[in-house]
């Protein structure tokens, strides 16, 4: 288990403690052990336990060292141990009258039949090392190939090979009992090493790949937990918990380990609830127990034809209990009301409520917007079915003029493309000519009153009209044809009163 210390670095190195993978407290290494007597001097005279604990594979796997050169060993440093037909390496995890405990619960008793250590690991037996322990994964792979081609029903969970490379231990996991004396020749000729088959269990494997588990921790089988005790599923009916496979299985797939560390505490608080108690006569019929309220200390009763359930107190249904060994069934169950707690109001405090708008805001806004759209694409179509160009472009609009009937008749013009199509819609209604400002090079003429022979009175206008209007030219051949025209005053344009 990771000590509170450290903290993932950028390269996923503890940034806590500043070890750099090698915890100071020993905790970054599985199944560890705080050395509670490590600051603690020895008396006068007293000598170390001569006895060291090593642990190899970060921390799966532990054994025990003789130190008889009294090599100045403490806690974190690399040794070099006898191995099998030669050497091994492993990490300093424990020291002191702390190993004396340890090999006591461990059942270790025979000290003269523990190796020894040979020295303090040097450069050259570390670079070894390295080098041996990146083979392990594609020795694994290997192997596993192997054992499906021979049909060998296992599953190879770890390889660890030995400092020196001359040994590799196959750890593996099966239902059944395994017949691997050919594999392991496979193995023996293909690598070139000495083959140990090893079998553990799931919850073993489970300890060595690690992992988080539901409540968010480390795995305990990867941190403390060392003995696996069985566990099956009459601790959970105890402790009221409904039979899901999913929920009460670890990732070992087995049921949780934890499942035993409160089943204690359960049985004694069931010692206070009565026995034989799993069905009550009353007046209305048999009711039967639904289940058990440790926390509350209430029973929960429900009739064979309702689905309402009824929570009585431990002392009503002792009561109910008695009566019904006198041969008295109660009218009533006296069902305890339970109230239900009001919901707490929390002050949050300020909230910015700047920008948020609700959905029905959008809405009103995405209406609108559709609705101007829309009237503006029916005007604009209406004005330019009539004068063949959208409005704002300081387009005048012409008043529908009367021919004279004394003029003689006109000579055939040139026709643009768009004037044909303004005859052929009609005349159209007299509106009030918009001013334009000046145009350069040719001034802009104004619209200036001309009278015929009848004495009706003519707005010819000096504007061009682009796409469906007359061209300046047109209009000036117009005015050669009806002849000079006859300037009056002001006041002659106004009519007579």
């Amino acid at each position: 288990m990771g000590c509170g210390n450290c903290g993932s670095g950028a390269n996923g190195k503890p940034a806590g403690c500043k070890s750099n993978g090698g915890c100071s407290s020993g905790g970054c290494n599985k199944m560890n052990v705080f050395d509670w007597l490590g600051t603690i001097p020895l008396p006068g005279g007293a000598k170390p336990f001569p006895i060291i604990e090593v642990s190899f594979n970060s921390g799966s796997r532990k054994e025990y060292f003789k130190n008889n050169a009294a090599h100045q060993i403490v806690k974190g440093d690399w040794v070099t141990v006898e191995g099998v037909g030669g050497f091994d390496m492993g990490q300093v995890s424990l020291t002191g009258e702390l190993v004396r405990l340890q090999m006591k619960k461990y059942g270790v008793q025979d000290q003269n039949a523990l190796k020894r250590v040979m020295r303090a690991s040097s450069p050259e037996d570390i670079e070894l090392y390295q080098q041996n322990k990146q083979k392990e994964k594609e020795i694994m792979i290997r192997s596993r190939a192997i054992s499906k081609e021979l049909k060998v029903d296992m599953k190879i969970g770890e390889v660890e090979l030995q400092a020196d490379g001359k040994k590799a231990t196959f750890f593996y996991t099966a239902e059944h009992r395994v017949d691997f004396r050919e594999l392991i020749k496979v193995f023996a000729s293909d690598f070139k090493i000495k083959v140990e088959m090893r079998q553990i269990g799931a919850r073993q494997e489970s300890g060595k790949v690690g992992g988080i588990g539901s409540c968010g921790r480390e795995l305990c089988c990867s941190t403390w937990l060392t003995d696996f005790k069985s566990v099956n599923t009459t601790a959970a009916r105890y402790q009221s918990l409904s039979i899901n496979q999913t929920k009460l299985s670890g990732q070992c797939g087995r049921l949780k380990c934890c499942l035993n560390y409160e089943l204690d505490t359960y049985m004694d608080a069931l010692k206070h609830f009565p026995s034989h108690a799993d069905h009550i006569q009353t007046a209305n019929g048999k009711a039967n127990l639904i289940k058990k309220d440790i926390f509350r200390n209430l029973m929960w009763y429900a009739f064979p034809n309702s689905s309402k359930h009824y929570p009585l107190t431990i002392e009503r249904v002792k009561e109910i209990l008695v009566l019904n060994k006198e041969g008295v069934f109660p009218e009533e169950l006296q069902a305890v009301e339970l109230e239900a707690k009001a919901k707490l109001k929390v002050d949050v405090g300020f909230v910015n409520d700047v920008g948020q708008i609700t959905l029905k805001n959008l809405e009103k806004r995405k209406s609108k917007n559709k609705n101007k759209k829309g009237q503006a694409k029916g005007g604009g179509q209406a004005v330019k079915a009539e004068g063949g160009k959208a409005p704002g472009q300081g387009q005048e609009q012409k008043a529908p003029r009367q021919e004279n009937q004394n003029r003689g008749p006109k000579q055939p013009k040139p026709q643009h493309a768009g004037q044909g199509q303004k005859q052929a819609q009609g005349p159209k209604p007299a509106q009030q000519a918009a001013p334009k400002p000046p145009q350069n090079p040719k001034p802009q003429q104004k619209a200036k009153p001309v009278q015929g022979a009848g004495g009706e009175q003519q707005v010819k206008e000096g504007q061009e009209n682009n796409g469906g209007g007359r061209s300046n030219n047109s209009s000036r051949r117009n005015r050669k044809d009806r002849g000079p025209r006859e300037s009056q005053s002001p006041a002659a344009q106004k009519p007579e009163g």
